[in-house]
This record gives C-alpha cells, structure tokens and sequence, in this order.
C-alpha cells in the first residue's frame, strides 16, 4: 500500500515584538489625545463660565463687598441678614407660588395640546402646528415682555380695548392684584413650546399596538388616555417638570419689564432681590447669599421631584 505524502504547511511567523518606547500603546494613546482635545472647549467652558461662578459667589456669600472697597469676611451675617429681611423672604414665597402656578398651567397647555396635535391630520397642518407653538420660545424674553406690557396697558392696551368693545371697564392689569396673573400668562405662553415638543416627542414613542388592544378590550377616550397614556408619558413628563421647576425658579424677566415686581412686592423674585442688591445697592455679598439659598432651595426641590418619581414613574 502506497501513501501519500502531504506536505507540512510552514510554521507561522510569530509577529514582531513592540519596539522599545510601547509603540503598542501609541494609537490608543493618540485617540485619547484627540478625545480630549475635542472635549477641552467644552469642559474649559463649563468650568470657567459655570463652575468658577458657583464657587466665587459661595465665597463672596461670606463677605460684604461694594465693588469699590476691598471685601471684608462677614461671616454668616449675610446670610442673617437674609433670613430676617421681610423683602427676601416675600420674594421666595412669591417665586414659590409663580413655580406651581406657572409650572402647573404649563404642563397641562403644553400636554392637552401635544394630544391635540397628535390626532389624525394632514403632514402639513401638524408641522404648521407644531411651528407656531414652538415660536415663542425662540424670542427674548425681554421683547416679549415689553409688547405684553403695552398690550395690558390700563389706558391704551389692546386687551381693555377689547372688553370695552363688549361693554366691560378697563382693567388695571398691572397695578393690581391682576399683575401676578399677567406674569404668570405672559411666562407660560412664551416656555410652554420647549414642554410641548417633549410631549410630542414621548406620545410617539408609545406603541399603537398598546392602544389598539385596549380598544379591543372596550377602552377608549378618556379612559386610555388615564389608564395608558400618562402612565407610559411618566418618564417624559418628569424630565418636563424638573426643567419647568428650574427654569420657574429663576425667573426675572417677565416680572422686571411687566411690573417692576410690583405692585408693592406682589410680584418680586427672588432673582429680581439678587439683581438688585448687587447692581442697584452694590451689595455682593447679601446678593450672593441670596443666590447661594436659591441655589440649596433648587437642588433640594430638585433631588425631591426625583425622589418622588419612583413612585409615580413607569418605565416600559
């Protein structure tokens, strides 16, 4: 019997050791050269125009500084000063009760129309929808503020124009008990676009499947909406409140323009207190100190709603 002989492959070549130096090493080296190169702006950014501020203002909270003479250590007398300041402490109730009327309101506009526009129409009706509702939010403030202020104007705004045209007295929007009512209108027709593209956004992530099989089980209108949409909305709802609650409690804009934070101190906040302690009576340190007790106040209201969401929070 005959065999064939095969023949034997070479042995393979065992691959070249690292040069000296752990070239080995180098692209990995260089990727994270190039991460860190893209990401420098950005963490330079965050660091000298965020984080820089936060501590120099936690510090100047400790002294009484008027910009012109050096800064004197004060202690926690700043602070004291705050607590027992009648003005300071009715600008956070007022910001306090701004933020759930505010927010409140601003949730439930901005959710019934995201379910509004969600229905059954043409493309191109939602689009326009969705445009004009955004618009607002990309305006200033500021200029919003100044045309709502002339529109509510008691002797020539557009709005008593109107309710003359129906029979009813002019209104001292501004100058009254109204005037919280205004900034709180104004505040929310400007913000409610940013929550009601959040909405839009976490209705269409909620599978048909789920509502056309609770239609099969007699469930429709209403009852879905309480029973499938908010529940399965929860995630998106919560990321809304806490950025509605943040933004809420450091408005300036709408009551500084509309009404001065009057009548009196109606409609005072706590951001209008620390612009005019630093900027108007060159009190840094009190302004600072005011803005170190919001800074606390947001954090805890913050780390609350988060805390409250395990409870009321579904996730599919």
């Amino acid at each position: 019997m005959t065999t064939t002989a095969h023949p034997v492959a070479p042995p393979a070549e065992a691959p070249p050791p690292p040069a000296a130096g752990g070239s080995a090493r180098g692209p990995a080296w260089r990727r994270r050269t190039v991460v860190g190169l893209f990401l420098a702006p950005t963490i330079i950014g965050i660091g000298v125009f965020t984080l820089l501020p936060i501590v120099a203002s936690i510090v100047l909270a400790f002294f009484r500084w008027d910009i012109i003479t050096d800064p004197e250590f004060a202690g926690l007398s700043n602070f004291a000063d705050v607590a027992v300041d009648p003005t300071v402490r009715r600008s956070f109730v007022n910001t306090i009760l701004f933020v759930f009327a505010a927010v409140s309101l601003q949730l439930a506009v901005s959710l019934g129309l995201a379910v509004l526009v969600g229905q059954r129409m043409p493309g191109w009706v939602r689009t326009f929808f969705r445009s004009v509702f955004f618009f607002p939010l990309i305006l200033s403030a500021a200029s919003v503020s100044v045309v709502m202020r002339y529109l509510f104007n008691e002797e020539f705004g557009v709005v008593n124009w109107l309710l003359g045209l129906v029979g009813l007295p002019a209104v001292p929007w501004l100058t009254s008990g109204w005037s919280a009512v205004v900034v709180v209108l104004v505040y929310v027709w400007q913000q409610f676009g940013f929550t009601f593209l959040l909405f839009i956004g976490g209705l269409a992530s909620i599978p048909n499947d789920v509502y056309e099989a609770s239609a099969i089980d007699g469930a429709t209108g209403w009852r879905q909406f309480r029973t499938i949409t908010l529940p399965l909305l929860s995630p998106t709802m919560l990321v809304a409140c806490v950025m509605s609650v943040i933004s809420a409690l450091q408005v300036f804009d709408q009551p500084w323009v509309l009404t001065r934070g009057g009548p009196g101190d109606s409609t005072r906040t706590a951001v209008m207190v620390i612009y005019e302690s630093a900027f108007r009576q060159l009190e840094f340190g009190r302004a600072s100190a005011v803005g170190v007790v919001l800074m606390a106040l947001i954090m805890g209201v913050t780390a609350l709603q988060f805390r409250l969401s395990r409870r009321f929070v579904f996730y599919q």
